[in-house]
């Protein structure tokens, strides 16, 4: 069984907590039945030895592979992860985690099960929907909580447009980040993400990609976030100088996500590697399935 989960990005500027979009950069896990139970992990994180003394996909799979199945005759299984989504720099990599080793557990008790529940059993381990959502269902997602479940649309985004990320060496923490958020916010700054996010949201499932450099501002929480890493302002203003549709943070960061059109897309790539040598610059198509379960 081969479990496939995409990257994602979340917030998009204005829409905090609520906005995410998927990218073709894909984590898989390949799992057989086994004499014996073995975690391999190749990619981001094969140099990490505690990920396999101390893996979430494996207590999250354990969990509720154990109330699906019988005790007597539940198998063992070797574990394969192909990590491509980079750690802790807001690509969604947990929510890839999570999303798959719930999947996985269905997968192999023999239970059917909708994506709809697969997101909404998601939200016991990340509360909020923005990277869970896209990682499930795949495109752009709009979504809010409600008596804990996950209330969405989606909207799938056409072949011309390219996603092109800069990714720091180093991780901004989302935990630590979070800290530094306003506990409250003011009317104004309210209303100005309000509107935003509903002219982003708007825009995109209008196609009219030339609103989006105004629809993607923000002042809930990208430039607290971007603070701690002030190299991240040239980052933006760089890609909007040259050709980048909307230039967000992507989750708490420290990747900075760009839409763009698929013919600026190479040289929006080429400029801001040479313009941020220690950093990789990489560019992808945006995807529109989400989960994917296969046999291997």
């Amino acid at each position: 069984m081969i479990i496939s989960v995409p990257a994602t990005s979340a917030n998009l500027g204005p829409g905090f907590d609520t906005l995410g979009i998927a990218i073709n950069l894909r984590n898989e896990v390949h799992i057989k039945e086994s004499k014996f139970f073995s975690v391999s992990i190749k990619g981001e994180g094969a140099k990490n030895f505690k990920l396999k003394g101390n893996n979430l996909f494996i207590r999250i799979f354990n969990e509720y592979f154990r109330n699906l199945t019988d005790i007597k005759n539940r198998p063992k299984f070797r574990f394969t992860f192909y990590n491509n989504i980079p750690l802790s720099r807001g690509l969604g990599s947990s929510s890839a985690v999570i999303v798959s080793a719930i999947a996985a557990a269905y997968e192999m008790a023999g239970v059917s099960v909708p994506k709809r529940k697969i997101l909404n059993l998601a939200l016991t381990y990340e509360s909020h929907p923005d990277n869970i959502t896209p990682a499930v269902m795949g495109g752009f997602n709009v979504a809010v909580v409600e008596n804990n479940r996950v209330y969405s649309i989606k909207k799938e985004i056409p072949k011309n447009l390219k996603a092109v990320v800069v990714i720091p060496n180093k991780p901004i923490s989302t935990a630590q980040s979070r800290t530094k958020l306003p506990k409250f916010y003011n009317k104004e700054d309210a209303i100005f993400n309000l509107s935003h996010s509903s002219l982003l949201t708007a825009a995109i499932f209008a196609h009219d990609w030339e609103m989006l450099k105004i629809a993607s501002k923000d002042r809930f929480h990208q430039n607290i976030r971007m603070k701690n890493m002030p190299i991240l302002f040239e980052v933006q203003k760089i890609a909007l100088e040259n050709g980048a549709l909307m230039s967000t943070l992507s989750g708490s960061g420290s990747t900075f996500f760009n839409m763009v059109y698929q013919d600026d897309a190479q040289k929006l790539k080429e400029i801001l590697k040479k313009s941020f040598t220690d950093f990789r610059v990489e560019m992808y198509d945006f995807d529109n399935d989400g989960l994917i379960v296969s046999n291997k």
